[in-house]
This record gives structure tokens, C-alpha cells and sequence, in this order.
């Protein structure tokens, strides 16, 4: 490979690594609040949580834009506090695959919460632990296979991220092109389309081993819950 090739690689692994990273939290904390909770309107929440999957990437690049841009709602906000610049820097890239790809880190999450049964809860509870101390000694052990399996499927969506991370992010060589976005240029030049063999071939296999390590870890989360419900 070149070393734009490996350039861009190496920006996709960083943003989509940064993506998971960063919302990992927020997602663990949604996906046990979808599973366990009852407040009122939760399935204004979930339509929420999910609307980044079905709406199209430019959109969720255009609203990125209107909230983090250099005169958007938080643009201004967060560089003048932290310094954060999202416009045509590789963290917009990060947070555009995040957004886009949270739909996928909730949704195996949640559906491991939904599968603990909730009376080992309330024996942990019985047993004198506290809410907190029972979510962390026994909800999220017996979770982490899901949680595991929705931060690969997100990581391997962040890497394909192109409609959202092109809005907020442009397509600057060394900065914000990702393996995507390098792709989509040397197909709109002379001759790149006979050179973009390699970048795809590394697409097909990064994606296809994070899709098996996402199935092996339902697999195992499966048996675990049914070893824990025994």
C-alpha cells in the first residue's frame, strides 16, 4: 500500500476507535435505562437513540453542523472552553461516526440488559448490595459479551462512515480522509479506479472479522445468561 493508503488507514482506525470510545458510556447508561427502566415516554427515547439509522448521513451531517459548527448552537461553546474544533478536523469525523453509529452500540447493549434476569438483581439487593453495586458486580459482567458485541458492530460501522463525516468534516488529505472518503476521490480521478483495490480489500476483511468477533460475543453472552438463569 502507499502511504496515503496507509494514512488513510490508519485516520479510520483512530476516528472509529474515538467514535466507540466516546460514546460507549452514554450508551451503556441508554441501553440499561431502555432495558430496565418504565419511566413515561421511553419510545420517544428509543426513536431518538434510533433515528441516526434510518435517517439519511447528510442530514445527520447537516444537524452536526447547525449544532457543532463554527456558528452552531455548540460550536462556539465548546472551542472557546476546550478548544474542541469540529469542522474540518478528524475529531468532527469521530463525532459524525459516532452519532451515526450509536443506533448499533445501544441496541446489543440494551438487548443484554433485557436478558439478565431480574431476580439475580434483587438477590444481589437481598444480600445487602445497593443498586449501583448490583449493576456493576453482576448487571454489567453478565452484559459485557453484548456490550463487547455492539462496540465492534459500531466500530465497524464508524469505518464506513462517508454522507455525515464529508458534511462536517470535508475530505482534507492527512486530516479527515478516511478510508471512505479516499475511495470516493481516487474514483473521481484518471486511473483510481484500478487503485483503490487494496483500501477495499482491507475494508472487506476489517469489517468481516468484526462481524464474526460481534456473533461470536452474542454466542457467548447467550450462554452465559442461561448458565447465570440456571
Amino acid at each position: 500500500m502507499s502511504a496515503e493508503e496507509w494514512l488513510a488507514t490508519r485516520l479510520t482506525l483512530v476516528v472509529a476507535l474515538t467514535a466507540v470510545t466516546m460514546s460507549l458510556p452514554l450508551a451503556i447508561a441508554l441501553g440499561w435505562l431502555l432495558a430496565k427502566s418504565k419511566v413515561p415516554g421511553k419510545f420517544v427515547l428509543e426513536t431518538a437513540v434510533n433515528l441516526p439509522l434510518v435517517m439519511p448521513p447528510v442530514v445527520t451531517g447537516y444537524l452536526l453542523l447547525v449544532l457543532f459548527g463554527r456558528r452552531g448552537l455548540l460550536g462556539p461553546l465548546l472551542e472557546g472552553l476546550f478548544g474542541f474544533r469540529f469542522v474540518f478536523d478528524w475529531k468532527g469525523a469521530a463525532l459524525a461516526s459516532a452519532v451515526v453509529a450509536f443506533p448499533l452500540l445501544v441496541r446489543p447493549i440494551r438487548q443484554a440488559f433485557e436478558a439478565i434476569d431480574n431476580r439475580l438483581l434483587q438477590a444481589a439487593q437481598g444480600l445487602g448490595a445497593k443498586p449501583w453495586d448490583s449493576f456493576f458486580s453482576v448487571a454489567l459482567p453478565l452484559a459485557f459479551p453484548g456490550i463487547l458485541s455492539g462496540a465492534v458492530l459500531a466500530f465497524a460501522r464508524s469505518m464506513g462512515e462517508f454522507g455525515a463525516t464529508i458534511m462536517i468534516a470535508g475530505n482534507i488529505p492527512g486530516e479527515t480522509r478516511t478510508i471512505p472518503l479516499f475511495v470516493y476521490t481516487q474514483l473521481d480521478s484518471p486511473g483510481g479506479f484500478a487503485e483503490v483495490y487494496r483500501l477495499v480489500i482491507v475494508s472487506i476483511v476489517i469489517s468481516a472479522a468484526a462481524l464474526l468477533v460481534g456473533e461470536m460475543m452474542e454466542r457467548v453472552g447467550r450462554r452465559r445468561l442461561q448458565g447465570a438463569g440456571a
